[in-house]
């Protein structure tokens, strides 16, 4: 039997659950992908989510475990339904093993080719990200040229590109973010940033198009206030009141970001274009993993934390 390293927890746990251990290669089956990860990506409370542990999208069913935790990746084919040696990233489904080591098999449809201007440590931090930011804003919202949008946590590592993208489809862009991050924020496209440690968005802002909330609790509900009738509160946190919605004469929507190859090409193409810029705070080996998930809980954070699993480039 074909081995690997990989990072697994055997038990519900958080970082402190990871250990760096010789594990089963996987091999893919008819429409899938054998991947050699060269970086993978992390995400907040990814070991929280019930999906994560489990073999259902909604979070029931037998326990997985042991799991192998991170799902958004850069690598190179090495084997099953497409050519080895091509270069691609994506986002792998909540539900299957992720990518915190050597290899990763995963449906082909999934995938797409990796941007061809950045390396495979600056690829693996766009899918979730990428694809929440695109989802969130051209899927739900329809983000149309020259509208106003506030993005509530303009610095954080889905905030990053939401910020960046909406100011590449021609929006004005409007970000919370505290006074340290203000200068980093603009330079992702944000025509104003909102000290949101001094002062309430809501006194700043006004007649808005969209919201996109990053955070949730009293910010998601003091967010209808500054919308224009019609417009639209679309959430990653937590599903919008439908009651207040209706009050205020708006929208809300709630999604979870699904892995998707014609939006996966989209946010890449904006990458290769040079209107989109991963966004990393720092690079960490695979046998740090844990360490990695431990700095996710640290303020100032600016974008994505990567894994660099292979040095092979």
């Amino acid at each position: 039997m074909a081995t690997m390293q990989a990072v697994r927890a055997h038990t519900r746990g958080g970082p402190e659950q990871l250990v760096l251990e010789t594990a089963p290669r996987p091999e893919p089956g008819p429409g899938e992908v054998l991947v050699a990860v060269q970086a993978a990506s992390i995400t907040p409370q990814e070991l929280t989510w019930d999906q994560t542990w489990t073999y259902r999208s909604d979070g029931t069913g037998p326990e997985r475990t042991p799991i192998i935790p991170s799902h958004e990746f850069s690598g190179v084919v090495a084997g099953g339904a497409l050519d080895a040696g091509a270069e691609v990233f994506g986002l792998i489904p909540f539900v299957h093993d992720g990518a915190a080591a050597e290899f990763v098999v995963l449906p082909a449809d999934i995938l797409a080719a990796k941007p061809t201007t950045v390396d495979h440590e600056h690829a693996a931090a766009v899918p979730l990200a990428g694809l929440s930011a695109w989802q969130a804003l051209v899927d739900h919202a329809g983000l149309q040229r020259g509208q106003r949008v506030l993005v509530h946590g303009g610095a954080g590592g889905v905030g990053t590109y939401v910020v960046q993208i909406a100011a590449a489809l021609g929006a004005h862009v409007i970000a919370t973010a505290g006074a340290d991050q203000r200068e980093f924020v603009e330079g992702l496209g944000a025509e104003q940033v909102v000290d949101y440690t001094r002062e309430r968005f809501e006194e700043q802002v006004s007649d808005l198009d969209v919201v996109v909330d990053l955070v949730g609790g009293e910010t998601q509900s003091r967010s209808w206030s500054v919308l224009k009738p019609g417009g639209i509160l679309v959430s990653l946190s937590a599903p919008p009141d439908e009651e207040e919605a209706r009050r205020h004469g708006a929208r809300g929507a709630f999604f979870v970001v699904e892995p998707d190859r014609d939006d996966l090409r989209s946010v890449a193409a904006l990458v290769d274009d040079g209107r989109l810029t991963p966004v990393v705070d720092r690079v960490l080996p695979l046998a740090e993993t844990r360490a990695a998930y431990e700095a996710l809980e640290q303020h100032g954070r600016r974008g994505k934390i990567v894994i660099r699993v292979s040095d092979g480039r």
